[in-house]
């Protein structure tokens, strides 16, 4: 187990773990209320040991070990802090890995930082959720209890991406299950028309739920980066 850290980002206390490695340098960013220690997250850490890989993976403030108030989170807040781990933590090319509301946030990081984002895999991707999401009627009662609160709704729609082109042109891998029901299947493809890349595939696995934390489900996310780690780069730190 990789040593638990903190690094702070406008005052906020961000909790991470680190694995030195080879690049590409793997980075986790986790769904909405999720943590850097769910399946996923930690299965991707034992196939960077496994592959002498670096990876970092981090906990959202209000979130897992970070300090702070979940319901003081919003999506502009979480970017700022993936952006500051991103800057301060790691060097190198970055294969960014985002799970349901991580794979909205490592769109803009792709966005933001493209010199550094290689490849993007996002798992069961989550872009735009406060949009298709809601209706106006359920937005207007939502408040600042939570656990969506409204301040978190209008980050979000203030971050929108798919009703427009997406400038990323790295490649991007998409995973998705046939059977989410909190993601549905058809944001998948909108995400990939929207994708300005040629290099966009989307795998859209057979009886797959929202979470796809299931053995089969861990093995085809991690052929997945697998293969966008093929090519030798030089020690990312």
């Amino acid at each position: 187990m990789t040593e638990l850290r903190n690094f702070a980002v406008a005052g906020r206390q961000i909790a991470y773990r680190l694995r030195a490695g080879s690049a590409p340098a793997l980075l986790f960013l986790p769904g909405y209320a999720s943590d850097m220690e769910g399946t996923k997250a930690l299965a991707l850490d034992q196939f960077a040991e496994r592959r002498g890989l670096a990876i970092l993976r981090l906990d959202y403030s209000g979130t897992g070990s970070s300090g702070g108030k979940f319901e003081a989170g919003t999506l502009a807040l979480w970017l700022e802090e993936a952006l500051a781990a991103v800057d301060q933590l790691t060097q190198g090319p970055l294969i960014v890995i985002g799970s349901s509301m991580g794979g909205w946030i490592a769109l803009h990081l792709a966005l933001l930082r493209p010199e550094r984002v290689r490849a993007l895999v996002g798992i069961a991707a989550a872009p735009d959720f406060t949009e298709w999401g809601f209706t106006g009627e359920h937005a207007a009662q939502l408040n600042e209890n939570g656990p969506l609160t409204r301040g978190f709704w209008e980050s979000g729609q203030r971050l929108l991406l798919l009703d427009n082109e997406i400038a990323v042109d790295c490649p991007v891998r998409l995973l998705h299950g046939e059977r989410d029901t909190e993601v549905p299947l058809e944001v998948a493809f909108r995400t990939m028309r929207a994708l300005r890349s040629a290099d966009v595939q989307l795998n859209v696995l057979k009886g797959g739920g929202h979470r796809l934390s299931e053995p089969r489900e861990i093995e085809a996310i991690l052929r997945t980066v697998a293969a966008l780690t093929e090519q030798p780069l030089e020690p990312a730190f």
